[in-house]
């Protein structure tokens, strides 16, 4: 595997038209500051082009998942002429293609990672850390056309990357299929603010030495990095220093110390780095190839072009003395020799044993009967260097078991991390042990009648506990749900448990206070009904409630069948990145953001996988609903709170109205004639009423003849809202 790193000396992008390679998306050229709405317009079925009736489960579920296999491990030695393997193996290509499409994966926002194949699109098939993957892709491609719909691009990648290592002598933790692809490139995902490849660090960072301060949501150190910068910070080598950034990006990416060690051990244990040659003559990258390069970028005009004339990292070697074979060589060499700083033909730091013995050595990749140096990266030197890793490094050195076995598991969870919780996996190769990151909910053994689901609607509301103080905790739970990582929601009532119990969004006296109630509802019950189910049918009951005394008789939809967790079940760790430090939907900002609170809540609707006009819809429904953080009143545009009503739209439209802004994020709505302040609002409030887009929604809303259109379809968007993360419904 390789840590690709197209660098010259000091870290800068060897192309010389890379500097000026656009990286970030803009809203639109004419007006900058615009809200940009194309966050919540992603992948669209229009741009499937199999079609919006297409099921990617029950397609893989038809796949021949060991004839597949078979022809992975036959693909590993089938060596072609226009790009030979390495060692006549493929094996340490197809794991650095695995490893770079899941390693972008990080815990702070869940965006990234494996499940979309999202490497086949830029900007990811043009990073400088993605060198000459592009060609892995086009190598799996007579599989992929083999067996078409039943495996996506997605699946085959993790899935290579296993064969891969597989058929060098791992026996890996297993594979889980589901992972459906994309169509277009994702706009939704934020790399980073550079307009530079490889940018100095300094950019992402708070304070340059204090290496823990990286830009959230960032995990890599550099644009265009997938981890950190093999030759050190900035190109400038000095262990320790990148043992600091090692620990981060791996912390990112919800990876303790030694599920760190044993990724990069187990990396680095097979195949090679290339960089022998000049970087700086290399092609541009695929997305700005010429059209005859076929899609391939990074083209090398000189040598072969490929086998020992192979440019990508601008590092050259191997890390071992066996590179196609699964064993414990690489911390024998890290060891067993000192190592000193060399730079390799394309100017790349690189680490080279002193005084190894011949046999040692591994065999060049392509020339026969000649023995090259291995080298380490300055990440590798790490490990040696930096004291906890060193111990953990010296453990996995006296017992290649153990090494193994956290190696396996460390794999399957990089590439299966983003998946989801264990009920996504398919196929008879996905292991059945529940591990702790998959945030397992225990199955529930009973089922509830649509009169007994009445009839616990009107307990709950007759509980003492207020319709806002019901749709609020429903609300809560469920909120945490990310589309990107399949994480949170409310299955599994993980609010009652810490550290979500606690967390200030959560309104922890409110949320203590019904939760007792509910657990005294719970015992007085014949059959058990879970707190998480119970939850969201509070929250359901007063929606229902809300709309009848709008006048629309409307039943709002419930599914039982929530588990509740426990605390052992529960990485609490882990889930202090799902805190919601903001929350359009309820009013509410811990405190003030240089980001705009408007924008704060297009990240989170389409981390919530919700649309524009269900965003819009559930905004206006939530404000008459009184469901405001607090109890705050903004934005409450209507004289009968509690009641499911439009008046949120008809009282935001209405030009008998003008906004006043009297402090921060706060506006006075007056009216025109007395100059009296009738309602006061956010910018999340008035964004419905000035941008255009919005605006065009919040019209339909407040329009005479879709009052019961409104509460219909705030019905249908708060209901999958509590369903999100039920994925036994779908």
């Amino acid at each position: 595997m390789e840590n690709s790193n197209a660098t010259n000396g000091g870290g800068k992008c060897p192309f010389v038209h890379g500097a000026n390679t656009e990286v970030s998306n803009t809203v639109m050229d004419w007006w900058p500051k615009a809200l940009n709405l194309d966050i919540l317009h992603q992948h669209d079925t229009k741009t499937n082009p199999l079609g919006a009736d297409f099921n990617y489960a029950e397609e893989f579920k038809k796949l021949d998942l060991a004839a597949v296999k078979k022809d992975l491990t036959a693909l590993m030695t089938d060596s072609q002429d226009w790009w030979p393997a390495d060692w006549g193996h493929y094996g340490g290509l197809m794991i650095r293609m695995a490893w770079h499409v899941a390693g972008t994966y990080r815990i702070s926002d869940g965006r990234g990672g494996s499940n979309t194949g999202n490497q086949r699109f830029a900007p990811l098939n043009s990073w400088p850390d993605n060198v000459n993957l592009d060609k892995s892709r086009r190598l799996l491609w007579p599989i992929k056309k083999k067996y078409g719909n039943k495996l996506s691009w997605a699946d085959l990648f993790i899935l290579a990357g296993n064969m891969a290592y597989e058929s060098m002598g791992l026996k890996t933790f297993g594979f889980a299929g589901g992972r459906q692809d994309i169509w277009h490139p994702e706009k939704d995902i934020y790399w980073g603010s550079e307009k530079e490849w490889l940018a100095a660090t300094k950019n992402r960072y708070d304070n340059d030495e204090n290496r823990e301060t990286l830009e959230n949501p960032l995990a890599a150190v550099q644009m265009g990095l997938i981890y950190v910068n093999p030759e050190g910070v900035d190109g400038i080598p000095n262990p320790l220093r990148t043992a600091q950034d090692v620990r981060t990006t791996f912390k990112r990416m919800a990876m303790n110390d030694e599920e760190t060690v044993a990724l990069t051990a187990g990396g680095h244990t097979v195949g090679k780095c290339h960089g022998n040659g000049d970087a700086t003559i290399l092609g541009q990258s695929p997305e700005g190839a010429n059209l005859e390069d076929q899609g391939f970028g990074w083209i090398n005009p000189t040598g072969k072009g490929n086998a020992e004339d192979t440019v990508s990292s601008g590092l050259e070697g191997s890390w071992t003395t066996n590179p196609t074979r699964w064993d414990n060589e690489y911390f024998n060499l890290l060891f067993k020799y000192d190592w000193e700083l060399k730079k390799s033909k394309a100017g790349a730091w690189q680490w080279e044993p002193v005084n190894i013995a011949e046999e040692d050595k591994p065999f060049d990749a392509h020339i026969p009967n000649l023995r090259r140096n291995p080298i380490m990266t300055d990440a590798d030197m790490a490990l040696k260097m930096d004291p906890e890793y060193r111990k953990i490094s010296e453990r996995f050195h006296k017992d290649q078991e153990y090494f193994t076995e956290v190696f396996a598991r460390a794999w399957f969870k990089l590439t299966h991390r983003d998946l989801g919780p264990k009920i996504r996996y398919i196929g008879p190769d996905a292991p059945q042990e529940d591990l702790i990151w998959q945030d397992p909910v225990p199955a529930v053994n009973y089922t509830l009648s649509e009169s007994e689901i009445v009839d616990l609607k009107q307990t709950l509301l007759n509980s003492g506990l207020s319709k806002t103080e019901l749709i609020n905790t429903a609300w809560d739970s469920a909120r945490t749900f990310r589309g990107s990582d399949y994480r949170g929601g409310a299955n599994g009532a993980r609010i009652r448990l810490a550290p979500q119990k606690d967390w200030a969004g959560n309104e922890p006296e409110r949320l203590q206070k019904v939760l007792n109630k509910l657990t005294e509802i719970q015992s007085g019950l014949h059959k058990k009904v879970s707190i998480a189910d119970l939850i969201v049918l509070g929250g359901s009951a007063a929606v229902e409630k809300a709309a009848h005394e709008a006048g629309v008789n409307i039943t709002v939809p419930f599914s039982a069948g929530r588990g509740d967790a426990t605390a052992e079940m529960t990485d609490a760790d882990s889930f202090a990145d799902l805190e919601p430090l903001h929350d359009a939907y309820r009013n509410w900002v811990k405190k003030d953001y240089e980001v705009k609170p408007e924008e704060l809540m297009l990240d989170r609707t389409q981390l919530m996988g919700l649309t524009a006009p269900e965003m819009t819809v559930l905004i206006g429904g939530m404000r008459v609903l009184g469901a405001n953080y607090g109890g705050s009143k903004h934005g409450v545009f209507t004289q009968k709170e509690g009641i499911l009503s439009n008046d949120f739209f008809v009282n935001l439209t209405d030009m008998n109205y003008s906004w006043k802004p009297v402090a921060n994020n706060l506006y006075n709505i007056v009216d025109r004639k007395t100059g009296v302040t009738k309602w006061t609002a956010t910018r999340v409030d008035l964004v419905f009423g000035s941008n255009s887009i919005l605006r065009a929604y919040a019209e339909v809303y407040a329009q005479d003849d879709n009052k019961e259109k409104f509460v219909h379809d705030f019905v249908a968007a708060w209901t999958k809202v509590m369903n999100q993360d039920r994925y036994d419904l779908a």
